[in-house]
């Protein structure tokens, strides 16, 4: 990919050893010292679906992202190795691998991302490492029930239908404009430019189908509403309207039985894809979490020990690449228009436009 959506160059690549010996690929952009974002891309994505974002928080942020397995460079896993707690575990392992101990960061997860960060919420070391969280465009559970995709009333044809959708193995063939359509429909909002349906259809595409298929069946059993009420960092839920794969009504489920809530914005008309399609929103809400929830004392540590140097580090080094340059992530989705943000009201869960 080339212009505003092409992934920045990072610092450093490393791949990181999970629990069950999965190999996870991993990217370290921006200086050592900076408050830091761990990002965990959603089903079918990979690192470069948060090219945007990326480039909005750097120079002044280092921004750590990963593949998860099976995706983008990260080796699919074998069998058994698709589950919510092997999500948690490999979550688990690259905040090892990348915060020395005590070192807290901002964490960010869309979709499938955003249910890593539930499934890791009771574990001890997602607590020692997690100041704040972004949530944006996911659920917690019942999502074949509550999707939309299929334009049918909902009831028990539709949550089958949805069923099938998650767990095909089809192949989604080349990029072509009947494919673009099918993916503009299906994944983001219906003034999503041309060039965004382009970048999106470009990393899912790339997605194999039978990892696809493997995490779609977690994705049709999820249940994580546990995970939701371990969830006890300030967390902020960003959701487009329009989405189909995950409708508002799971933000604003997730906005009223969070624990300490920092608020629901609602990005009217924006579909699923919302880091591609609004990168301001997204950059902007992840830079809020870091200003009123990252101590500079408890992130930034001059002369700290490197992470590698630590017992679970990554098992490689892929060498250095440079800084990675700032961008114009804001360029890719135009400046941040307060108008689109709406905060959802008081009957839909309590959830309000302040930090908690």
């Amino acid at each position: 990919m080339t212009g505003p959506y092409a992934p920045p160059v990072p610092a450093r690549e490393l791949t990181v050893t999970s629990a069950d010996g999965a190999r996870l690929h991993v990217e370290v952009h921006g200086p050592d010292d900076a408050p830091t974002v761990v990002l965990a891309h959603g089903w079918t994505c990979s690192t470069a679906f948060w090219g945007p974002v990326v480039r909005a928080l750097l120079p002044d942020h280092r921004v750590v992202l990963y593949d998860q397995r099976g995706h983008g460079r990260s080796p699919a896993a074998g069998p058994g190795g698709c589950s919510t707690d092997a999500l948690a575990d490999d979550l688990v392992a690259v905040l090892t691998a990348t915060l020395e101990p005590g070192r807290r960061a901002v964490l960010g997860g869309h979709s499938m991302g955003g249910m890593t960060v539930m499934a890791a919420a009771t574990r001890p070391l997602f607590r020692e490492h997690a100041a704040a969280v972004l949530l944006c465009s996911t659920g917690s559970s019942t999502l074949a029930a509550g999707s939309t995709v299929w334009p049918l009333r909902a009831g028990r044809p539709r949550t089958l239908l949805t069923r099938l959708l998650l767990h095909s193995r089809a192949p989604l063939g080349p990029v072509t404009p009947l494919t673009l359509r099918a993916l503009r429909y299906a994944t983001l909002g219906p003034d999503a430019t041309p060039a965004m349906v382009a970048a999106c259809a470009r990393i899912v595409h790339a997605c194999p189908r039978r990892v696809r298929a493997d995490w779609g069946r977690v994705l049709s059993g999820l249940d994580l509403d546990t995970g939701v009420a371990a969830l006890t960092v300030p967390t902020l839920v960003i959701q487009g309207t329009a989405d189909r794969l995950t409708p508002v009504r799971h933000a604003r489920s997730l906005a009223a039985r969070l624990p300490r809530c920092a608020g629901l914005t609602e990005l009217p008309g924006l579909g699923h894809m919302t880091p591609v399609e609004d990168p301001a929103a997204i950059s902007d809400g992840l830079r809020r979490l870091v200003r009123d929830h990252l101590a500079p004392a408890a992130d930034a540590r001059p002369g700290a020990p490197a992470a590698d140097a630590r017992p679970g580090a990554p098992d490689t080094d892929a060498g250095t690449a440079g800084p990675a340059p700032a961008g114009t992530g804001r360029a890719a989705g135009g400046p941040a228009d307060p108008t689109r943000a709406t905060p959802a009201p008081e009957a839909a869960g309590g959830a309000k436009e302040t930090t908690a």
